[in-house]
């Protein structure tokens, strides 16, 4: 195991040639267009909250590069069990803005009917499971998706993706011997941003690195410069590759850094120096892989502001559509949980409408 960080990208846009994965010039262009799109959103969900518009927020800055670049490997019917902070994942997947908006704002069209916080979402259509606010329930959960998979002959991929603070969670040594015991086809991916709310990752682990743990498991562990979009699409692609070959799990740890709050309940100029922030938004994943971009000559000035301006436009419509919509129906306490309601449910469901009837409820 090596403490050196697998890299494709240099913060100066650089690049090692012969590490370069074959990506198509389109798909580039398209790689960077959800990056600034995920920024984007992350800034305007924030600034949501704090306008008491939306009720919380969990946001990814300086993550963007980590889990858009790893979700990019997957192929559509591979499965995704997230965290909370991968809301690039969810839209490079197919999920939509308007149905992240309607999510956000708890309104009726929200597929989850206001039931969870602020990006613990999820589309079956997507082959995207929706999170969980317990940390690492998530790694079980994809450890047995994989094995079911397994069993029943189905080529497919399962990726997990946890905070180094999950590492110290029992889920996460559960998952990691059962995958390792039984090989099962998964990529267990820690976004390791240093920070598990207000405890540095110094204090969560005495392992010189997260990846080393894989070998107590008896399978790989990779570290790579989660902030080079590049290094985490090929380090990624490559244990998906061995994963649906057989060769069973990896775990990869990405090195990378959470430029904003743990929440919209956090402030971390309480436990962390500006110094440090401003040393590693000199690695910023936006700004390093728009000059490999620039190096290239795939993008310009011009569309830079093209991008920009596109993506706050296209945020701008589906807030303004969310924000129009009702709240979800009371009803749907009851009539969205089992396929055939009980008993006990259809009384208390009469009682409310009955309460409903004689304005005793808003909704």
């Amino acid at each position: 195991m090596t403490l050196e960080l697998l890299q494709v990208i240099k913060p100066s846009g650089e690049s090692v040639a012969k590490m370069e994965p074959e990506i198509p010039k389109d798909e580039l262009r398209r790689l960077y267009h959800v990056m600034v799109l995920t920024r984007n959103l992350d800034t305007r969900g924030l600034q949501l909250q704090r306008q008491g518009r939306i009720g919380f927020y969990i946001g990814c800055l300086g993550q963007e590069a980590a889990h858009i670049g790893s979700v990019y490997a997957l192929k559509p019917e591979d499965w995704v069990f997230p965290a909370y902070r991968e809301v690039g994942a969810m839209l490079l997947r197919g999920i939509t803005l308007n149905q992240l908006l309607d999510h956000y704002f708890a309104n009726s069209e929200d597929v989850q009917k206001g039931r969870q916080l602020t990006n613990l979402f999820g589309v079956k259509t997507a082959n995207y499971v929706t999170g969980s606010a317990p940390i690492a329930t998530q790694i079980p959960q994809a450890v047995g998706a994989a094995l079911a998979a397994k069993i029943r002959g189905d080529p497919i991929v399962t990726l997990t993706y946890f905070g180094d603070g999950a590492t110290s969670e029992n889920d996460f040594h559960t998952g990691m011997n059962f995958a390792g015991v039984y090989k099962t086809p998964i990529v267990f991916f820690c976004l390791n941003n240093h920070w598990a709310i207000s405890l540095p990752v110094e204090r969560q682990t005495a392992s010189e690195t997260i990846a080393i743990k894989a070998q107590a498991y008896g399978f790989e562990g990779i570290r790579v410069d989660g902030n080079d979009i590049l290094a985490v699409y090929r380090t990624t692609k490559d244990a998906v590759e061995k994963a649906r070959k057989g060769g069973g799990p990896t775990l990869i740890e990405a090195v990378t850094y959470r430029m904003g709050p743990h929440s919209s309940s956090d402030d971390p100029k309480r436990y962390r120096t500006e110094q440090e922030l401003e040393e590693w938004q000199k690695r910023d994943p936006l700004a390093r892989f728009r000059k490999y971009l620039e190096r290239k000559g795939m993008w310009s000035e011009a569309d830079e502001k093209k991008t920009q301006d596109e993506t706050n436009r296209e945020i701008d419509e589906a807030v303004q559509h969310a924000e129009k919509l009702p709240k979800p129906a009371l009803e749907t306490l009851f009539t969205d949980v089992y396929a055939e309601m009980p008993w006990n449910l259809e009384e208390q469901l009469r009682e409310l409408r009955e309460e409903k009837r004689q304005g005793g409820c808003d909704n």
